[in-house]
C-alpha cells in the first residue's frame, strides 16, 4: 500500500526537486557587470575656406559662323567659259580674285555698238552747234524782238545733247555688263559650296556658289535673363570671351570680344544670345606658333568674363541644404548657418559674406548634423574626451 503511494507522489517529488533548484539558482546568480555605453561621434570631413575677389563668369556655348557670308549670282546670261581652280568648296580666295568668267563675246559685241552710237550722237551733237553758231548770224540784224528758239536752233540743240547723254549711259552699260562676265570674289574668304561647271549656260540670276568671309567669326552665346546681371555691361569694349573646342582630341581655345546683345528673348529656349567676335579665324593674317584656326560649324564652349565681386566662398553644391550650411568651430561644434547665395551653376554654389577668413565648413551630409553636436574632424588624432572611461583609469594607473 505504501510503495503504491509513494509511486503515485514521486512525479509529484521530482517536480518539487527541480523546482527548488531553479530557484536556488535564481536567487543564488550575480547580477551582470554593468558598462557604459560608448558616445558615438560623427565624423566629417571638412573644408577651409577664405572669402576672395572673383570675377562670375558665365558658362556658354554656340557654333561659329562667318559674319558675312554671300551669295555668288550672276548678272549677265551666257556659258560657263572658265572656272577657277580656286573655286570649289573649301577653297581660299582673296578679294577681288578671278573666280570664273561668262562667254564675253555678245558682250564685247554690244559695248562696240554703244561707242558707235555715242560717236555719232558727239558728232549729230557738234553738227547741231555749228548749225547754231550760223543761225546766230543770220538773225544778228534782227530787229521785231527776240529772235525765235527754233530760228536759232535751240531745241535742235538740247535734243543732240539728250542724245549723247543716252548713248553714254548705253556705254557706261555695256562696259559695266563686258566686267560683269567676270565673277570676282567680294572679299577675303572661303568657298562654302560651287553650283554650276564649265560649259553651262546661266541667266540671270543663277546661283553660281556660296562665299564666306573669313575675317570675322560670330558665336551666339544663350545666356538666361538672370545671368545678364553678372555682366559688367554687354557694351562694355573689355568683355571678354574664351572659346574652346576638341580638336583632334585635344582642347584649343581662342579668345574673342563680346560685341552686342541681340536683345530679344528667344520665345522657345527662353534665352538672351550675347554675339561674340573673333578677328582673322582662319589666321590667314596673323600666325600664332601653336594656334589652330576656328573653323566655321565647329561647336565652342565659351566662358564669359563677368562682374568682379567682393568677399566670395565657392563651395560644392551638396554642402548646402535649404539655404544653410555646417560650420564647424575650433572646439569641433557644429554652427548650421544660413548663407546668402548669389548665384549657383551645376557645381558649385558662390557665396557673399557669410564667412570668416579660415573658417572650416562640413562637406559630410549636412542632413545628419544639427547645431550645438559634437563632431570629430577626419584625419585628426582622436581626443582624451573620445577614450572610454575604463581606458582611461587604465591609463591613470
Amino acid at each position: 500500500m505504501i510503495k503504491k503511494i509513494l509511486r503515485r507522489l514521486s512525479p509529484l517529488f521530482i517536480i518539487a526537486v527541480f523546482a527548488a533548484a531553479a530557484w536556488l539558482l535564481i536567487n543564488t546568480q550575480e547580477a551582470p557587470e554593468q558598462k557604459d555605453e560608448p558616445i558615438n561621434i560623427p565624423i566629417v570631413d571638412v573644408q577651409t575656406v577664405t572669402p576672395q575677389t572673383l570675377s562670375l563668369n558665365l558658362p556658354s556655348y554656340g557654333v561659329v559662323n562667318p559674319k558675312y557670308k554671300t551669295q555668288l549670282v550672276t548678272e549677265v546670261q551666257g556659258r560657263m567659259l572658265s572656272i577657277s581652280a580656286n573655286f570649289v568648296a573649301g577653297g581660299v580666295v582673296k578679294k577681288g580674285e578671278q573666280l570664273a568668267i561668262i562667254e564675253p563675246s555678245d558682250y564685247e559685241a554690244d559695248l562696240i555698238q554703244a561707242e558707235a552710237t555715242l560717236a555719232q550722237a558727239t558728232a549729230a551733237l557738234n553738227e547741231e552747234k555749228a548749225r547754231g553758231e550760223v543761225a546766230k548770224v543770220e538773225f544778228k540784224d534782227f530787229t521785231q524782238g527776240l529772235p525765235p528758239e527754233l530760228g536759232l536752233r535751240i531745241p535742235q540743240l538740247k535734243k543732240e545733247q539728250a542724245n549723247v547723254k543716252y548713248a553714254q549711259a548705253a556705254l557706261a552699260r555695256a562696259q559695266r555688263n563686258l566686267e560683269r562676265t567676270v565673277i570676282r570674289a567680294p572679299f577675303d574668304g572661303i568657298i562654302k559650296a560651287r553650283n554650276v561647271d564649265l560649259g553651262q549656260y546661266v541667266t540671270l540670276g543663277t546661283n553660281l556658289g556660296e562665299l564666306y568671309d573669313t575675317s570675322i567669326a560670330e558665336i551666339r552665346l544663350p545666356l538666361t535673363n538672370e545671368e545678364l546681371a553678372y555682366l559688367e555691361s554687354v557694351e562694355n569694349p573689355d568683355t571678354s570671351v574664351t572659346l574652346t573646342a576638341q580638336l583632334a582630341g585635344k582642347p584649343v581655345t581662342w579668345q574673342g570680344t563680346i560685341v552686342r546683345s541681340e536683345n530679344v528673348i528667344d520665345e522657345q529656349t527662353r534665352m538672351v544670345y550675347l554675339v561674340a567676335e573673333i578677328r582673322d579665324p582662319y589666321l590667314r593674317n596673323t600666325k600664332i606658333s601653336g594656334q589652330l584656326p576656328l573653323k566655321y560649324g565647329s561647336f565652342v564652349n565659351a566662358v564669359i568674363t563677368g562682374r568682379t565681386v567682393n568677399d566670395i566662398v565657392t563651395l560644392p553644391r551638396h554642402v548646402v541644404r535649404n539655404g544653410q550650411v555646417a560650420v564647424v568651430n575650433q572646439d569641433n561644434i557644429i554652427e548650421m548657418r544660413q548663407v546668402n547665395i548669389i548665384r549657383s551653376d551645376v557645381d558649385t554654389l558662390y557665396i557673399k559674406g557669410s564667412f570668416k577668413a579660415n573658417e572650416r565648413v562640413s562637406t559630410t551630409s549636412v542632413n545628419s548634423l544639427s547645431s550645438g553636436q559634437t563632431v570629430k574632424i577626419l584625419g585628426e588624432e582622436s581626443s582624451n574626451t573620445d577614450t572610454p572611461p575604463e581606458a582611461a583609469t587604465t591609463a591613470g594607473e
